[in-house]
């Protein structure tokens, strides 16, 4: 027997069927992980004008707090 024909011996012992299908389960937690992590960026969108009011507020309070300063301050 050459090592040629041991390898096709090996190779059809070790077939277990469609490895492809094995694998679904990997893409399918991808996807869920995926979607989670969209709806988590989704639920911040429009935050800051939620709170406009607040942020309005204080840069009225705070008008004269702020410096000019330029490079290197």
């Amino acid at each position: 027997m050459t090592i040629a024909t041991l390898l096709a011996i090996a190779a059809e012992e070790s077939e277990h069927g469609n490895v492809a299908l094995e694998t679904v389960g990997y893409g399918i937690v991808a996807i869920i992980v995926f979607a989670a992590l969209a709806l988590v960026t989704v639920s911040y969108r429009n935050v800051a004008n939620r709170h406009s009011h607040k942020a309005e507020a204080y840069a009225k309070a705070h008008a004269n707090d702020t410096q000019q300063a330029g490079h290197g301050h």
